[in-house]
């Protein structure tokens, strides 16, 4: 059995695009973490759900549960916004405040049903040009390429998440800490702070692993603890990396590396392919 490292960090996304929180343990099921990205906000005037890409001001906000969440159940957020002040999110005020913040008028929303398909539609994109409204999305400049969306699941293509979720591709996003180096050696200058990144596990690479060592996972099976993953495919980067949060400021060479020395991925994309508890410090190893 091949050792790959440790779980160094587990991250939880209460609020789609919002800051997220560490945990010690969990328990991962089938769709994921529960409660990790159990809230979004909708543009109203898009007609669909949106996050970070299109209102980066999200970045900015943080949500805790006030209570833990579990496999279909989902409870309310308290979401702390950028003045400090805090409004919770089945509060009547809660899309008044975000709306005054991400200069478009948005609700919230909880997850619900993936029957509920007109939920998780697109909507009207912002400009009829689609190839121009994905270089906006991905923060591509004229002479960058866009990433090859043909590896995305198709259902992407008509919903902006899969239907019953707020995932932006798959429910787990792996990131280690090789990959981090190696970036950091291309570009010393900038913060490669995992928050930029939105990873769930952030693994400690064993001993002598160089380079983006999530690029050799891809189509093999991963184990963290007792949970085992189904690698999928490597994460293409967007315009959020670049985003200023708390204690991060804008930094736009953080994507112009990651185009040129990673190939446009940074981290890795997971089904669950056995549930299972996992907690910090627990080995991650390719299974047999």
């Amino acid at each position: 059995m091949s050792t790959l490292g440790i779980i160094r960090e587990i991250w939880r996304y209460p609020f789609k695009s919002m800051q997220g929180e560490r945990l010690e343990r969990c328990d991962v099921g089938t769709n994921g973490l529960p409660g990790d990205r159990g809230w979004a906000v909708r543009d109203e005037t898009a007609g669909e759900i949106r996050g970070a890409k299109k209102m980066p001001a999200l970045l900015l906000c943080t949500a805790r549960y006030r209570e833990e969440p579990s496999a279909g159940r989902i409870p309310p957020v308290d979401i702390t916004l950028p003045d400090g002040t805090t409004v919770a999110s089945d509060a009547p005020a809660a899309a008044a405040r975000l709306s005054e913040i991400l200069g478009r008028r948005v609700t919230v929303w909880p997850l619900v049903a993936a029957s509920d398909r007109e939920h998780y539609r697109r909507g009207q994109p912002d400009n009829p040009d689609m190839m121009a409204e994905l270089r906006q999305i991905f923060a591509r400049e004229g002479d960058e390429p866009l990433p090859d969306l043909s590896v995305f699941p198709q259902e992407l293509f008509e919903f902006t998440s899969l239907p019953g979720t707020y995932f932006d591709a798959l429910p787990i996003h792996l990131l280690t800490t090789a990959s981090l180096k190696a970036m950091a050696g291309s570009n010393p200058r900038a913060a490669w702070d995992v928050r930029r990144f939105r990873p769930n596990f952030v693994i400690e690479s064993a001993p002598g692993t160089e380079g983006l060592a999530e690029e050799k996972w891809c189509g093999k099976t991963l184990r963290l603890g007792m949970l085992e993953l189904r690698c999928e495919m490597t994460t293409a980067r967007c315009g959020m990396t670049t985003q200023p949060q708390e204690g991060l400021p804008k930094d736009p060479s953080v994507l112009r590396t990651i185009v040129a020395s990673a190939g446009q991925n940074l981290g890795a994309y997971a089904n669950i392919a056995r549930p299972g508890r996992v907690a910090v410090g627990d080995p991650v190893t390719l299974a047999p």
